[in-house]
């Protein structure tokens, strides 16, 4: 799996750090369904199905990573990458299913 790396050097001790980051959110979901790459055709191609646990798996996976400061806001960002790579969650499109987020429908699973 691709992660992003900085590597920082001082040019006048030649001394290095390595800085290793957490993958893209996209690349933890293929990873979750399994799949080798996202719809070409996001809007009308479906590529696989999200369930709520592995977007809270994938939210927690982020954490560090991303400005979302709770667990809702992570799902909502996870949730939101579902739409362009054409990918349902919970069987309805990912579109729908961060409107019953925003809605409260799922506070329960997502407080924490």
């Amino acid at each position: 799996m691709k992660v992003p790396v900085i590597l920082i050097v001082d040019p006048k001790t030649k001394a290095f750090t390595i800085e290793v980051g957490t993958p893209p959110t996209s690349a933890l979901i293929l990873k979750e369904l399994r799949i080798e790459k996202g719809s070409g055709d996001a809007g009308k191609t479906r590529v696989g199905n999200l369930t709520l646990a592995q977007a809270i798996r994938v939210a927690n996976m982020k954490a560090d990573a991303t400005l979302a400061k709770t667990l809702k806001a992570r799902a909502l960002e996870v949730v939101g990458t579902c739409v362009s790579m054409g990918v349902t969650v919970e069987g309805k499109p990912a579109k729908e299913f961060s409107k019953e987020i925003q809605a409260g429908k799922f506070d329960k699973q997502l407080t924490g």
